[in-house]
């Protein structure tokens, strides 16, 4: 493996330019899984090329579906052709099928191949092998699957004996997790009966709008706990899908915008998934200056552009409810509460230990090096925001990104903010999810 490739990144005098962030990571593993499961052919635009996608698209060509890459990729887009003989004609694979760093890819793919009548083990790089998996492997085993894991089945390698028709469950996750509801969803499409799965807060809900358009019967309502419920056996359509950009990675170039006092970025045809805005409510809760300007489309998911200006950022308190609506942004939210004026209290993130780094820690180590005040307590953090300072009481320094993306975006921003130069270990782990982040980093700061 080659070494990672460190990065320089230099205090900007200010941030002006239009931006077109990658397309949306959750909607292209799961469009480019639907394809999959559907017989026939489908086409998906403006999907995600980062690493973690290609990682699903990989692991499909294994099982004998035909995925074509059209058109050279443009900062982290490509569009691809997918030709499926159905999840009925899918082979057994001859080799593990590599998840590589994506717990998405694992996880959904789990569920799909529970209901599928074959073997197949699922397994990834060092990172992804610490993430837990016994969250899915409870309830697909009740659904009727076999389910192994390495340390006593909380780790992987995971290995997948699948049957058909699967039983029909209610599952109440112990964690708000997307990627378990949707591995439920999945190995849903095999169950006789009806499958419910009932979250104590509602997570994102691609997989169940992207079920409707092809053809299945999922509902989605509140009751004492927020309920979705999808009928058994359903057969999956298949369908053409536009990915709009990641709001995920929109979210890094939102909090440069918002905290650098000379900046104005707009972020094009950006994903408004109710279900996934919430780091622009949470922004704007903190005085950000974000404009939204819906765009008018026929798609199952939201799209609009999104401009930000430079703004007075105050702290604010996040509860776990929050936490859960926005757990991929929270390393940017830290980086703007360390912006602001007061201290920002986020409470329950234990979920961000379990990511591709234990975020908490990494976040806190980041920060600390570059001068900001964060205080952690079990899974709470405290960020003493220092608005009043120069460069927000940020210096230049030696940053450790733990290999995970988010964190390496978010301290290369840190580094737009900061005194100096900031040096990031690994730049290349930006690629999991946003292959062009440093391109377009020089281009909106020179």
């Amino acid at each position: 493996m080659d070494a990672p490739s460190p990065a320089v990144v230099r205090h900007a005098a200010r941030l002006r330019g239009s931006l077109r962030v990658p397309g949306d990571k959750s909607i292209t593993h799961r469009a480019l899984i639907l394809a999959a499961i559907a017989e026939g052919e489908s086409r998906i635009w403006d999907g995600s090329d980062g690493f973690d996608c290609n990682s699903t698209a990989r692991a499909l060509a294994a099982l004998g579906v035909e995925i074509e890459r059209r058109g050279p990729p443009e900062s982290g887009r490509v569009d691809r052709v997918v030709r499926s003989p159905g999840r009925g004609g899918w082979r057994e694979p001859d080799e593990v099928l590599d998840a590589g760093n994506s717990g998405t890819t694992l996880r959904l793919l789990a569920g799909v191949l529970a209901g599928t009548p074959m073997r197949a083990v699922l397994d990834g790089d060092d990172s992804l092998r610490r993430r837990p998996v016994a969250r899915i492997i409870e309830p697909l085993r009740r659904m009727g699957a076999t389910l192994h894991a390495r340390a006593a089945d909380t780790l992987p390698p995971l290995t997948v004996i699948g049957r058909s028709p699967l039983a029909a469950i209610v599952h109440r996750p112990t964690v708000p997790s997307a990627q378990v509801k949707s591995a439920v969803l999945l190995a849903g499409l095999s169950a006789r009966g009806t499958v419910e799965v009932r979250e104590a807060v509602a997570t994102r809900d691609h997989t169940e709008r992207m079920l409707r358009d092809r053809g299945v019967d999922v509902r989605s309502f509140a009751d004492v706990d927020w309920v979705v419920r999808m009928e058994g056996g359903a057969t999956v359509q298949p369908r053409d899908e536009r990915v709009p950009g990641d709001v995920s990675a929109a979210a890094f170039w939102l909090v440069a915008g918002a905290a650098h006092p000379d900046a104005e970025l707009t972020l094009e045809c950006v994903g408004l998934n109710p279900s996934r805005r919430s780091i622009v409510e949470l922004l704007r809760r903190m005085g950000a200056d974000i404009l939204v300007e819906p765009l008018a489309t026929d798609a199952s998911e939201p799209a609009g552009s999104l401009t930000v200006r430079s703004s007075e950022l105050r702290a604010i308190e996040l509860d776990a409810a929050d936490v859960a609506r926005a757990i991929d942004e929270i390393p940017a939210l830290c980086l703007a509460a360390a912006c602001a004026e007061g201290t920002t209290r986020i409470h329950g993130a234990g979920e961000l230990r379990n990511k591709e780094s234990d975020r908490i820690g990494g976040i806190a180590e980041g920060l600390a090096a570059l001068g900001a005040r964060v205080a952690v307590e079990g899974d709470d953090l405290a960020i003493e925001g220092r608005a009043r300072g120069p460069h927000f009481g940020l210096t230049g320094a030696s940053v450790r990104t733990l290999g995970d993306h988010r964190l390496a975006m978010t301290f290369a921003v840190a580094g737009l903010l900061a005194d100096g130069e900031t040096t990031l270990d690994d730049a290349d782990s930006a690629a999991v999810s946003y292959p062009g982040f440093f391109t377009d980093l020089e281009r909106v700061s020179a």
